[in-house]
């Protein structure tokens, strides 16, 4: 038979006192500036959505909800144009943009974070010094460099402009921000596996592969998220790299398409073409935000 266990009276009170939602002053204060900041950033997305479902003659009514919801505009924008071509020339540029970006600085990190060689934390140093120099700077130095180079008839070029390379290769080379996030959230796996690893005949690649990559998972999540936002987002790249219209990525089709009228583009299809074009980086960080968050947490911006 069983016999029922009565609760002490203070545990049970302050089991009580846990499920009971906590709530202060400061907690909401963050809430409603966390609501005015997300209303602030909502805003234009709406406005997008919003226009996108206008029909022309409405375009310059204020009111947020259309007369007449015009779905027809994302089916008209996407009716000329060589959408297919840029979105294919965006998604090879995008992919082998991420794969070079996880393999290099995969790979300087784990030699930064898990080696121990002569120099390392003075090299490391001058890797992080490299943040401090603006993009901007470096821009045409490149440009003349990459103008040199040659191309071997690739996509037709005989130097790497209007190819892909200068877009492509330079995410081999590695990113000091990335290998910083990298680097610290190797630093907090153990070493012990590695060094049980050595003792079984591993190699360092094999290490690295087998036993660092797979614990490194959100913190390669969080870089792959933000190459593929920045890649596909890139608008000053492509502009200064591409000539030709049929290499031309998403971004350079939506200029193309707001020059297409003129200077006078039709706006209810341009926010329909941005929308769309936008909606796989937000498809993205939906699918993966758990992972997301994690690297980032778990890496430098944590403290750690």
């Amino acid at each position: 038979m069983a016999v029922a266990v009565e609760q002490p009276p203070r545990a049970e009170a302050l089991r009580n006192e846990r499920r009971r939602p906590s709530f202060s002053i400061g907690a909401l204060l963050a809430w409603l500036l966390l609501a005015s900041l997300s209303i602030l950033f909502l805003v234009p997305f709406f406005w997008m959505l919003s226009t996108s479902l206008k029909d022309i003659r409405d375009l310059m009514d204020t009111r947020w909800i259309p007369q007449r919801i015009a779905w027809e505009n994302y089916r008209d924008a996407f009716s000329f144009g060589m959408w297919r071509r840029w979105t294919l020339n965006t998604i090879i540029i995008t992919a082998v943009a991420m794969f070079g970006t996880l393999l290099s600085t995969s790979l300087v990190a784990y030699a930064f974070a898990r080696l121990r060689w002569p120099g390392r934390d003075t090299l490391f140093s001058l890797v992080l010094a490299t943040m401090m120099l603006p993009g901007i700077v470096t821009m045409i130095p490149q440009f003349i460099l990459f103008s040199k180079l040659p191309a071997f008839g690739l996509q037709g070029s005989t130097y790497w402009v209007n190819t892909f390379l200068p877009l492509t290769v330079p995410a081999f080379t590695g990113n000091a921000f990335y290998i910083f996030l990298l680097r610290q959230f190797m630093r907090g796996i153990p070493m012990e596996l590695s060094e049980a690893a050595r003792i079984d005949g591993a190699s360092e690649m094999r290490i690295w592969w087998n036993i660092v990559m797979p614990l490194t998972k959100p913190a390669l999540a969080a870089i792959a998220i933000f190459t593929f936002q920045f890649t596909w987002e890139d608008f000053v790249g492509p502009l200064l790299y591409l000539q030709s219209e049929e290499l031309y990525t998403l971004q350079l089709g939506l200029r193309q398409f707001e020059f297409a009228y003129g200077g006078a583009p039709a706006w209810n299809w341009l926010m329909a073409a941005s929308l769309v074009v936008m909606l796989p980086v937000v498809i993205i960080f939906l699918l993966f935000q758990r992972y997301f968050i994690e690297g980032v947490t778990l890496t430098g911006m944590g403290g750690r």
